[in-house]
């Protein structure tokens, strides 16, 4: 009996102790079970409609790597294509000059000849690479303006009597000679007349200090305008402009004893990202084309022509999150966008755009004016899969987060219309030691107006997905 007692008032005190530690654990960290559960939900739907934007602000550049980032890259020549439409592109330029001109051991009457290098990718064109074509060369009289945007009319900014060059080419005359087939371009020469390389010259030797900075020396050669003359079929792709004379220069040893004249060549312009360059852009959209847009179809065609603008749905996302945690704790995993794209018959090869941005609409203009890159939260980007045939947007959970926690998930109409365009987009992937690629990065977001482009987005068939994590006590 006693020992029977004596095993109740042991049990009884474990019983009180152990009372006294759950009380003391639920004033720190909890030890109630918890349960997790990942939610998926992708039952939202996406609305939109093909708007016409012309007005391009210029800032365009090739895809390259990270070395070749500071090309610009513009359209010039004429393309008529059914399934397409009708394409026209010219372009204008300012020069940054060489800060240093050659005035050593020679003289203006020994500049020999002088010459405009339009430089174009190996295949850097569009249409028919037999076609011949032709294209002029104008002196600009004034300051290009800045910005500047592809339906800039260069009328008042030039004299057609002041042509300073022209020359006939095709892409496929281009692409032939064992010399040049090596190289990643091809180039297309100017004769351009030997006073331009003289006055250059005496100018740097009357005024030097202007060849230093651009914005002065655009006072003195406002730059070019560069037009198709002739021809039409073909759209090409320059991504340099360089202004190269050739000149004779006496040669000394180093006692000063002249040994003789040599012929050099020196660069004295070139166009380059830090001055004004422009493509001109006009583009007719085939009667398909417009039917498709006319009947509510999302087309993109490009370049400078048609972009979509969407209702993403944002409140609806946000409501059903809110809704499925009932009170719990919660996390947004992940939220994602996939848009089915269609190609557009049409008899040139014209493909889809290769990137397609997907930004706020409102900050749309700011993004290109700031040359900003995609931060996930107002502004992503998307690679065309050619195999499932579609634009993936992925790491958009940041633009749902943002409303949720700083919003109090009120979503207003400006957080839902974004804008779809199509974008050239630079890459940098560095490689290791052991030659594997790392982190890719993206350097730079550029409209995309280099490069024809068509496609049509099954946004009825888009794919607007949300997962996260719901935690259950």
């Amino acid at each position: 009996m006693i020992n029977r007692l004596f095993n109740i008032t042991i049990l009884l005190a474990v019983l009180a102790l152990t009372a006294v530690s759950c009380n003391d654990e639920v004033v720190g960290s909890s030890l109630t079970d918890t349960q997790s559960v990942l939610e998926a939900d992708s039952s939202f739907t996406l609305t939109g409609l093909s708007l016409l934007n012309t007005h391009v602000q210029s800032r365009s550049s090739r895809e390259t790597d990270d070395s070749d980032a500071r090309l610009i890259m513009q359209l010039l020549g004429e393309l008529k294509c059914n399934g397409y439409g009708t394409l026209k592109a010219d372009v204008v330029t300012q020069f940054m000059p060489t800060a240093l001109v050659d005035t050593v051991n020679t003289s203006v009457d020994a500049i020999d000849s002088c010459r405009l290098a339009l430089r174009i990718p190996t295949q850097g064109f569009t249409g028919d690479s037999l076609v011949p074509m032709r294209l002029n060369v104008y002196r600009l009289s004034k300051q290009l303006p800045d910005p500047i945007y592809s339906d800039f009319d260069v009328n008042g900014y030039y004299n057609e009597s002041d042509l300073l060059g022209s020359v006939s080419y095709s892409a496929n005359a281009l692409m032939k000679g064992t010399a040049t087939n090596s190289l990643s371009y091809r180039t297309v020469y100017v004769p351009m007349p030997l006073q331009l390389a003289r006055e250059i010259y005496l100018k740097f030797k009357a005024d030097p200090e202007i060849f230093k900075n651009p914005n002065d020396f655009v006072n003195f050669f406002p730059g070019v305008y560069i037009k198709n003359s002739f021809g039409s079929g073909r759209v090409m792709n320059f991504f340099d402009a360089e202004l190269e004379m050739w000149y004779k220069k006496t040669m000394k040893d180093e006692q000063g004893k002249v040994t003789g004249d040599t012929v050099l060549q020196q660069t004295l312009l070139s166009a380059t990202p830090e001055v004004i360059s422009n493509s001109n852009i006009s583009l007719t959209p085939d009667p398909k084309i417009q039917a498709m847009v006319d009947g509510g179809d999302a087309v993109i065609l490009a370049p400078a022509c048609y972009e979509v603008n969407v209702r993403f749905p944002l409140s609806e996302i946000i409501a059903k999150y809110n809704l499925e945690l009932r009170g719990h704790l919660g996390v947004v995993n992940a939220m994602s966008l996939s848009i089915p794209a269609e190609t557009i018959e049409n008899d040139c090869g014209i493909a889809p755009p290769k990137h397609l941005l997907l930004v706020r609409t409102s900050h749309k203009d700011d993004f290109i004016a700031g040359d900003s890159i995609p931060d996930n939260r107002t502004s992503f980007y998307a690679t065309y899969n050619a195999s499932t045939k579609s634009y993936d947007f992925s790491g958009m959970r940041n633009y749902a987060l943002d409303i949720i926690k700083y919003h109090d998930g009120e979503v207003t109409d400006d957080d839902m219309q974004l804008t779809i365009m199509p974008v050239d987009i630079n890459f940098y992937a560095p490689t290791s030691i052991y030659g594997t690629v790392e982190t890719t990065t993206v350097t730079k977001v550029s409209p995309g107006i280099s490069v024809p482009a068509a496609v049509r987005l099954l946004l009825d068939k888009a794919k607007v997905k949300i997962v996260f994590t719901r935690q259950m006590m």
